[in-house]
């Protein structure tokens, strides 16, 4: 299995999420986070003192998936998420050595 995390714009976070649902991935994770994507409109920026600079609001969206799925999701968030022509986010694939349920059939704790 595989953790797909993704860092995307606001505004193309809902054609994103429609296009994994219509594939058939529907257990999603969204946050909204602040990073150092280069904004799209202007209204996007925010001066952090915190962060000691700009930076603007992203949706980090985690998925697990098995090993074969990955591709298929990745190249569905980079289509997606793209806003013009430069970088418009990042995606991360990372192995997942257990999922575990919480509750359910089975589960004795």
């Amino acid at each position: 299995m595989k953790l797909i995390k993704a860092f995307i714009h606001h505004v193309r976070t809902p054609d994103v999420i429609q296009a994994l649902a219509d594939a058939g991935f529907r257990n999603l994770t969204l946050e909204d986070v602040r990073g150092t994507l280069k904004p799209l409109p202007l209204e996007e920026r925010d001066y952090s003192t915190d962060m000691a600079g700009l930076v603007i609001s992203e949706v980090r969206l985690s998925l697990v998936c098995n090993d074969e799925e990955v591709d298929a999701a990745t190249a569905i968030i980079r289509a997606k998420a793209r806003v013009g022509s430069g970088i418009s986010g990042y995606v991360y694939v990372s192995p997942v050595e257990q999922a575990l349920p919480i509750g359910g059939p089975g589960d004795s704790t």
